[in-house]
């Protein structure tokens, strides 16, 4: 497998990372079997395995933990911290306090005395991006951290960091980790030129578009991903469906399938270093790296751009951040008084 920069980090990571989400009571709660699904992928020469502290309230980070005993240091190992981890109102988001804590947890967890690459996962707008670049630095002068990202960050917000270390000396976010697939492409109009401008690293994840890339969900059709609840949403959503239809046909005019059509693109932009892979079971990842090796031809770039043109969203993943600009009303609506007297 050839290997690429994670921004300018210098670490050399898999252009396919493995997605640990799966693994626990979320996807796969047979530990045995999803370290097994683990030493499968790092025989195949994936060498980024990309956790998170909130994945099955870290029983993924458990089984990670137990998967790498006797591999550690081969392997780029990327956690992530903010998302709620119980109801107290303290066990979540980006403070000092939180951070200085839940580093230890994971730690604990993971089976390890060092994180090489330390995620902010989800934007924290109660909490100064100071308070956290501060207490990121000192994980990092410590040796418990190795290099620190970030998941979801609008274009506005990376800026803004990365001012800011430079003004007050913090350790830089050195990756990014957005969503991007054949359906999601707004990253292209600002995330991933910003990204590329300050030298950070792109781990994109959902290139597969939690599952409607698998071509599992077709137009009239009923089938068992298209579940109720929060997480599955996209998965009813029309406009997505009809393009998958169209993609389909292309993927199989290609001599490909539509999973290994939507996996080479997504690392085939030039700010995009490596994809994530979340499989469930031992029959996804080997489907998976069956396309590894799939390189898409300027021509079938230029069809899919035709069928989603570039830096345009179909839709929005329900797991897609939102930032309250958007989500409040009392944001963007004008007091009724004020817009009566106008």
């Amino acid at each position: 497998m050839h290997y690429r920069t994670l921004g300018r980090t210098g670490i050399q990571v898999s252009p396919y990372a493995l997605g640990a989400m799966m693994f626990g009571a979320m996807g796969n709660p047979d530990h045995d079997d999803s370290i097994r699904i683990i030493h499968k992928a790092l025989d195949a020469g994936i060498n980024l395995i990309d956790t998170a502290d909130v994945y099955s309230l870290g029983e993924s980070e458990e089984i990670v933990g137990k998967a790498l005993k006797g591999r550690r240091d081969d392997v780029v190992l990327a956690t992530k911290f903010a998302n709620p981890m119980g109801d107290a109102p303290n066990r979540r988001g980006a403070s000092r306090r939180w951070i200085i804590a839940e580093v230890e947890h994971s730690l604990r967890r993971l089976q390890t005395d060092y994180i090489d690459l330390y995620q902010y996962h989800r934007p924290d707008t109660e909490t100064d991006i100071e308070e956290t670049l501060s207490a990121l630095s000192d994980l990092v002068h410590s040796g418990k951290v190795r290099t620190i990202g970030t998941s979801k960050l609008p274009a506005i917000d990376i800026v803004e960091a990365q001012w800011i270390a430079e003004r007050r000396g913090f350790e830089r976010f050195r990756s990014e980790q957005p969503p991007y697939s054949i359906l999601n492409r707004g990253i292209e109009r600002d995330v991933l030129p910003v990204a590329e401008r300050y030298g950070m690293g792109t781990i994109v994840w959902s290139p597969l578009a939690q599952g409607l890339l698998t071509g599992r969900v077709r137009k009239g059709q009923q089938s068992n991903l298209r579940r109720s609840g929060h997480y599955y949403a996209h998965l009813r959503d029309e406009r997505r469906i009809d393009i998958v239809e169209q993609l389909i046909p292309l993927a199989d005019e290609a001599g490909m399938s539509l999973t290994h059509m939507a996996m080479a693109f997504a690392i085939a932009h030039p700010g995009v270093t490596a994809a994530l892979l979340g499989p469930r079971t031992m029959e996804q990842l080997d489907d998976l790296l069956a396309g590894a090796e799939v390189v898409l031809s300027d021509e079938i770039l230029d069809r899919i751009d035709e069928i989603v043109p570039p830096g345009t969203d179909v839709g929005q993943l329900d797991m897609a951040y939102n930032p309250p600009a958007v989500v409040k009303p009392a944001l963007r609506r004008r007091p009724i008084d004020e817009r009566t007297a106008a």
